[in-house]
């Protein structure tokens, strides 16, 4: 992230003016897993955030003021997430929360920041129903949801593989594993009326053993087996599913697995169907050779000994939002520190760009975000499945219009939406 045009703004502006009303720190309160099975996409989200405000604060800090972050664990369970949301707002006073990964976390969260009236940008989850079933003043969505997530996907497997007959799904049995088969299931039938599925299966969120799941797949022999899980549930269904072999015989179609890539290494063989939710990999065929993007890779390589994932990148999209809204209304107020309301104003139409393609906030406050989708190949200079044919969707065209509602706008889409998809490919 850039901080140049931050830094000529406050030059540009008398200091006993700018002064005034500047808080001596900008607390922001951040949730995210800690704990748990979805540690492993958590605390990579915690390190990034780390990273960044480390090097935002040594630039100034937003609008000349020091960022502070406070963690909450979402693996602590609904109660203690939303105790822990309330003492942070209520008690230690914080400017603005980044909550959360779990799409359930959202669904609790997004009506109480709402009650509290404090800025919440929902920097990872996503479900779509929040802004399908409600308008909110203080609650924002710094990258896409569910739709465009799913639409990518759907439109990506028939692009590549037209000619499969039959499916079956295994997804977490929560909020995000129920959306996403209803969606991707709406899309696929409206747009390959022929495709029989087979089976669907909901383990619980967090499940070790995926024996049973896989048992009757190897009797349904689906051509394709779908996975929106994610974190390690779905780490652990791979294992095993390779294991057992499942994985030479069907294609599986993974949107959330960038996040595993690296963790699976060897495991996750080629040919199979990668998703990043949104434009995120530390490839980017676009990027991947832009200096701030490997600056900031080889940082994080260097303090957590991984390479970033989409939870990473979700958290630095959303902290660029962050400061992108505090430059807007800095700069709308006159150079003056901006009041919350006029800092939640600047949400609206807001563009904003991490480490991908950027990224606009709609009027129903939903982010507007590219998606990258890959087929899986191994034996390059990482030790772990990389993407190839990568396609990049224009994430304007596949995300539900304001007003409407997903799962009706999906199923009335029809087989020409696959090759009227804005996309742009890469074949390395």
């Amino acid at each position: 992230m850039k901080h140049l045009l931050l830094a000529s703004l406050v030059a540009a502006v008398p200091l006993t003016t700018y002064a005034q009303d500047k808080p001596a720190e900008l607390k922001i309160g951040v949730a995210t897993f800690l704990t748990g099975p979805a540690s492993v996409f958590g605390v990579p989200a915690r390190a990034a955030a780390e990273q960044i405000v480390e090097d935002m604060n040594a630039d100034g800090g937003i609008g000349g003021v020091p960022v502070r972050l406070s963690f909450i664990d979402e693996g602590a369970g609904a109660e203690a997430l939303t105790t822990e949301y309330r003492r942070l707002v209520e008690t230690e006073k914080v400017d603005a929360m980044l909550a959360a990964i779990s799409s359930g976390s959202c669904v609790t969260l997004a009506p109480l920041a709402e009650d509290l009236e404090v800025l919440n940008l929902m920097w990872d989850c996503g479900t779509q129903q929040i802004f399908e079933q409600d308008e909110y003043k203080y609650v924002f969505r710094t990258q896409a949801n569910a739709t465009p997530e799913m639409l990518a996907t759907v439109a990506y497997l028939l692009k590549t593989r037209p000619d499969f007959k039959t499916l079956a799904v295994v997804n977490q049995d929560y909020a995000w594993g129920r959306d996403s088969w209803e969606i991707f299931s709406t899309a696929l039938k409206a747009m390959k009326p022929d495709v029989e599925i087979v089976g669907e299966f909901f383990p619980k969120f967090g499940a070790a053993d995926f024996s049973t799941e896989i048992s009757r797949l190897q009797a349904l022999q689906p051509d394709v087996i779908l996975s929106t899980s994610w974190g390690g549930d779905l780490d652990t269904f791979v294992q095993q599913a390779a294991q057992r072999g499942l994985m030479n015989t069907s294609l599986f179609v993974l949107p959330l697995a960038e996040s595993s890539l690296e963790r699976l290494g060897s495991t996750l063989p080629a040919g199979h169907i990668v998703g990043a939710r949104g434009d995120h990999y530390f490839l980017h065929p676009e990027f991947r050779d832009d200096p701030e993007l490997k600056a900031f890779v080889e940082e994080f390589r260097e303090k957590t000994g991984a390479y970033p994932i989409y939870s990473v990148f979700h958290m630095v999209q959303a902290l660029a939002a962050l400061e992108a809204a505090y430059d807007k209304a800095i700069e709308a107020n006159g150079g003056a520190w901006p009041s919350e309301d006029q800092l939640v104003a600047a949400f609206e139409g807001l563009e904003f760009q991490g480490y991908g393609r950027p990224v606009t906030i709609r009027e129903d406050n939903q982010g507007i975000e590219a998606q990258l989708l890959g087929t899986t190949v191994q034996g390059g200079e990482y030790p772990f499945a990389t993407m190839e044919n990568v396609m990049i969707f224009d994430g304007a065209g596949i995300t539900t219009p304001i007003g409407e509602e997903s799962v009706e706008w999906v199923g009335g889409l029809g087989p020409d939406f696959v090759e009227s998809v804005k996309v742009d490919t890469f074949e390395n």
